[in-house]
């Protein structure tokens, strides 16, 4: 027996690392990136912004620049605080390791983003998922139930919900903040595309904070995520957060861009228009169900037996076109396929692979 077979937890020997699918030489839709580069012109002042990042120093530890411009910028509510991640998916273990008492359960949608559970487990917590109704609508009576039942110390609510696109019903949330004895994080990665946000309700809401990301309007390559919220909670996930988590060139490149957001919001309203442009499209193909989104994805399934989304998948992959196939994980998802909206010669090329592998 090896020293790692002896030392390494059973179940984490046990578990498979997140997979990222290789899309070299592929259309890449699979991963909700901007499928949009920035203007030369202003990628040239980034450029000139970078030269001049001092890379033998620390960052500044509080970025407190950047803090204040996305207060700034993204209207957090006066008297309310943000904290930083690499990525959201730092902010998620910040989090998660905050509340991480002995016993302490933490509860979301199923399916929702694989990391809510994956960071509950890492911190040896006790996950509930919560299962969606078939059209992955949220069950909010059987949801409620299950809080008063858990009492769980943390809730993730997905707004929209990833893998599925759709936004549930703002009253439902409402109702669940409500009920819930700890605390509730929605998570708003895709709030530029779902337009509705409870950033405004921060103040309302004791128990509550919201969670974004930058990935998906054009910054996935610089990995940040950032939580906002009172300042009670913002200061005990900053505990838990590593010292100069945030490197010093992806604070410089997010500030100059965050101070030309429009460019950003240009970027994405394309990504909405084209997303209503391809729904029809795939609505259209016999044998494929598309469900509802607020997201920069669509989420399809394939009708037929166990393995015919994969087949789909594996013959647009060999059409040279990525997507993401959910067969094989929960059975709510056997047979769907999350399509990222591209641009349009990426989604033609989608609908046309799409088309050829439904044959």
């Amino acid at each position: 027996m090896s020293v790692a077979s002896k030392v390494i937890r059973p179940e984490i020997q046990g578990m498979h690392a997140y997979a990222v699918s290789d899309a070299t030489g592929l259309v890449k839709l699979d991963v909700m990136e901007s499928p949009y580069r920035l203007p030369s012109e202003l990628a040239s002042e980034i450029g000139d912004v970078v030269s001049r990042v001092a890379m033998n120093r620390y960052p500044v530890p509080t970025a407190h620049e950047l803090r204040a411009l996305i207060r700034e910028v993204m209207q957090v509510p006066k008297g309310c605080d943000v904290l930083l991640g690499n990525g959201s998916d730092e902010c998620i273990q910040y989090i998660t390791a905050a509340i991480a008492r002995e016993g302490a359960v933490v509860m979301a949608p199923a399916p929702s983003f694989a990391m809510f559970a994956m960071h509950a487990f890492f911190y040896r917590l006790r996950f509930v998922g919560m299962p969606l109704r078939e059209d992955f609508s949220l069950d909010t009576e059987v949801f409620l139930a299950a809080v008063a039942k858990e009492q769980p110390a943390l809730i993730w609510l997905a707004y929209p919900n990833n893998p599925t696109g759709n936004a549930f019903p703002v009253a439902d949330i409402e109702r669940i903040i409500r009920a819930a004895p700890g605390l509730v994080v929605i998570d708003e990665a895709y709030q530029p595309f779902a337009g509705a946000t409870f950033m405004p309700r921060l103040a309302e809401f004791e128990n509550m904070v919201v969670m974004r990301t930058v990935s998906k309007i054009g910054m996935a390559g610089l990995r940040l995520g950032y939580v906002c919220g009172r300042p009670e909670w913002i200061g005990a996930f900053n505990k838990t957060r590593s010292p100069f988590n945030i490197n010093v060139l992806t604070e410089a490149v997010v500030i100059k861009l965050l101070q030309n957001k429009k460019v950003l919001d240009a970027q994405a309203a394309r990504v909405l228009e084209e997303r209503e442009r391809v729904r029809p499209e795939l609505a259209r193909m016999s044998g494929l169900t598309v469900y509802p989104s607020a997201a920069n994805f669509l989420l399809v399934r394939v009708a037929g037996g166990k393995g015919a989304g994969t087949r789909v998948f594996d013959s647009m992959k060999s059409q040279g076109v990525l997507v993401k196939d959910f067969s094989g994980g929960p059975p709510l998802m056997e047979n769907c396929l999350r399509l990222t909206i591209g641009t349009p010669e990426e989604n033609r090329i989608l609908v046309a692979a799409l088309r050829e592998a439904l044959k």
